[in-house]
């Protein structure tokens, strides 16, 4: 079975064929498919954006394709950057600016008022039309300056209060298991089972 991640983010890729290997599938990312045209995620929920996404992605390669949107909710500011995650500091702009500018909002704000979470959503379309989500969740809190140098995005600031450790200082098999992705990811390989066994049903959010 063949299997299309959406997207050309290397870190994504890494981490989402590590999460998808004992299924023992072929995973294959957009740059195995250059003509996909990119999906504008204007959708303002992460389960828009995933489905469409994977949707698409679908359509124009004829195999099944599996789509995450995901992002950082921040109490302090109301949720935000949420499905603007990517985008926080402006289009165009990279995971360092999104970064300066979270801690540019939350400067002296205390510990306690410094709560957020990472939220997932994976989303998997068939060729024929079929679609499927789950959701995972990692609670958390912002830290006050960056810490480690492994993952992406918002992860040298999202301090996972039971290790004491940032996302970027978790080593791949910790980080997998615990967050937002991993939980999702979790379910989504129930999923893809039920494909390849030709009885697919969607289980139950976590």
């Amino acid at each position: 079975m063949r299997l299309v991640l959406a997207t050309r983010n290397r870190g994504k890729v890494n981490e989402l064929a590590e999460l998808l290997s004992p299924l023992g599938v072929e995973v294959l990312s957009l740059d195995n498919f250059p003509g996909v045209p990119e999906v504008e995620e204007d959708g303002d929920t992460f389960k828009a954006n995933a489905l469409k996404k994977a949707l698409t992605v679908s359509l124009h390669t004829g195999e099944i394709a599996l789509a995450d949107d995901s992002g950082l909710e921040v109490d302090y500011l109301g949720g935000a950057p949420g499905v603007h995650s990517a985008r926080f500091a402006g289009v165009g702009r990279d995971d360092l600016e999104n970064n300066e500018k979270l801690l540019r909002l939350m400067k002296n704000v205390p510990p306690e008022k410094r709560t957020a979470r990472f939220r997932c959503v994976v989303a998997l379309a068939t060729p024929e039309g079929r679609t499927f989500t789950t959701e995972g969740a990692c609670e958390g809190i912002i830290g006050n300056s960056p810490r480690g140098g492994e993952g992406f995005g918002y992860d040298p600031l999202f301090v996972v209060p039971e290790f004491g450790k940032t996302f970027a200082e978790l080593d791949m098999e910790t980080k997998n298991r615990i967050s937002h992705r991993g939980r999702a990811f979790s379910l989504a390989t129930e999923i893809i089972d039920g494909i390849i066994d030709g009885k697919s049903k969607e289980p139950a959010q976590i």
